[in-house]
């Protein structure tokens, strides 16, 4: 779907917003030049470009560079001086808030076009967001649809673009080109996972959910870059009810008094839960036999819906994800899909490097690879590891990401400390910190937990060296990585195996 836009619509826009620095008649250039495009990665700029100026690594000459491939204007917070008439510098005051004007003036209101699904929660968004695309695409496949959008954690598809991800939510810029995507291509549902960040730094602003969900909250993110304490943390991941037309809620996190007061921002909230059977959607007789789970399910009091009380099973493994499916189900009854393919999707759904098992040839041996790295997320995988393989020794490989959520050190390692007769301690998107002195601060947590450890950096490596550990009675818990086929060292995303990968050529 072509867009064209004039620089004078975007002046016009960010006037309206009170953004603009400079007096809208005092920017110099040409106003009326065309936009085709718009744009904050230099390399994706070119003739009749929208270039905005942002990213802690941004430097003047990327801008120079889309100067010289013609860019018609270009957005920035810091006045670089380097405007001229073919293309003027348009002064505001927050980057941020300006992206998602621009976003929206160049290519619409899509969300009001598209049925939008948005989930967050400190644990279970992309298993959740997996569930709802079953369900969606096994509701249109039935009704002649096309397979639905997603922009998830593990990764993002459109109808045109199919990649890994490297954002659980993309910058807005890139949300907006996949929802215009989608629809170019006949697209009726896009599923998203929307994070703290996306929702604290205005990265999802304008966007309207059809549906939302909030699932749970925990302890993490808190760190000088991300979230200065849990208050600002729960705040954040709260937005979610004022930009849902209807949401649903889990009784069974923490915070209830909070996650209850803000959900008063949308019109339309009902709940879902496995404890409380007062919630409008709750689960019981919750069972797991040979890999799948089984449960009962009952809806009541959901607008415009019909009651019911049906059994239903789960195509993955594990009772962790019974909260994810209530969610799903919530969801998609707030949207109108009928429930036999809230049942028959479900019953089909996996999500790519969540709770996956992988069995040696015998099967006695069993290495399971997630996508956990949080305390939460950790607990609950434990929890059910006890439930499922009950006397099974555990081994885990794991590691924390660089610059950011540090109490995740000592959570994560005290946690691996008390629950696994072994660590290895390895890489996890280092990023620009020094991998040794992660590693290294994570051990002394295990050490303190009472767990031994070793400390291997490469993590191929260390999964293999894991892998040497095992016997009869082990399981191997590789969480963090999933199926990603990149680790971030330095500023550049490296090609690597995934997880899965190397268990299934080693195990």
């Amino acid at each position: 779907m072509a867009n064209y836009r004039k620089v004078t619509d975007f002046i016009s826009a960010l006037g309206k917003a009170c953004l603009l620095v400079k007096n809208e008649d005092s920017i110099s250039g040409s106003a009326d030049a065309e936009v085709s495009s718009v744009t904050y990665n230099s390399k994706e700029a070119s003739a009749g470009s929208l270039f905005v100026c942002k990213g802690a690594h941004f430097k003047a000459q990327y801008l120079q560079d889309t100067i010289d491939k013609g860019a018609s204007c270009y957005v920035t917070a810091v006045e670089y001086g380097l405007g001229n008439e073919t293309c003027p510098e348009i002064l505001v005051s927050d980057i941020r808030l300006a992206m998602p004007v621009i976003a929206e003036t160049f290519y619409g209101k899509l969300s009001d076009e598209l049925t939008m699904v948005g989930i967050t929660g400190t644990k279970g968004k992309s298993t959740t967001a997996y569930f709802m695309r079953y369900i969606l695409d096994d509701y249109m496949a039935a009704t002649g649809g096309k397979r639905s959008a997603i922009c998830s954690g593990i990764d993002n598809y459109d109808g045109v673009i199919e990649e890994e991800s490297h954002l659980t939510t993309p910058e807005i810029m890139e949300l907006y080109q996949h929802m215009n995507n989608a629809l170019s291509t006949g697209i009726k549902y896009l599923t998203m996972e929307v994070s703290s960040q996306a929702l604290k730094y205005d990265r999802v602003d304008g966007i309207t959910f059809a549906a939302g969900a909030f699932l749970n909250i925990g302890s993490d993110h808190i760190s000088a870059i991300e979230h200065p304490d849990f208050n600002d943390y729960l705040e954040s991941k709260l937005k979610i009810f004022a930009q849902c037309r209807k949401a649903c809620y889990n009784l069974d996190c923490d915070e209830q008094k909070r996650v209850r007061k803000a959900s008063g921002a949308c019109p339309c909230v009902i709940t879902f839960s496995a404890n409380d059977e007062s919630a409008n959607v709750f689960g019981s007789d919750i069972r797991s036999e040979e890999g799948k789970v089984s449960l009962h399910v009952r809806g009541r009091g959901i607008e415009g819906y019909e009651e019911f009380d049906e059994d239903f099973m789960l195509g993955t493994f594990g009772t962790i994800n019974v909260e994810n499916a209530l969610a799903a189900i919530s969801m998609s009854a707030l949207i109108g899909v009928p429930l036999e393919y809230i049942k028959s999707g479900l019953a089909k759904a996996k999500s790519p490097g969540r709770m996956e098992v992988f069995y040696s040839e015998d099967g006695k041996r069993i290495a399971i690879v997630d996508y956990a790295h949080n305390k939460l997320s950790y607990e609950r995988f434990f929890d059910t590891i006890r439930d499922e393989f009950p006397g099974k020794k555990m081994i885990i490989v794991f590691g924390c990401p660089g610059g950011k959520a540090f109490a995740r050190r000592e959570e994560l390692g005290t946690i691996a400390g008390k629950n696994c007769v072994y660590s290895i301690i390895t890489e996890e998107d280092y990023g620009e910190e020094d991998v040794n002195k992660i590693c290294r601060e994570i051990g002394e947590f295990v050490a303190a937990a009472g767990g031994k450890f070793e400390i291997i950096t490469d993590r191929v490596e260390a999964i293999k060296k894991a892998i040497t550990l095992m016997d009869d009675d082990t399981i191997l818990f590789l969480p963090g990585k999933g199926r990603e086929t990149r680790e971030k060292r330095g500023i550049q995303y490296i090609d690597t195996p995934s997880d899965a990968d190397v268990v299934l050529e080693n195990l």
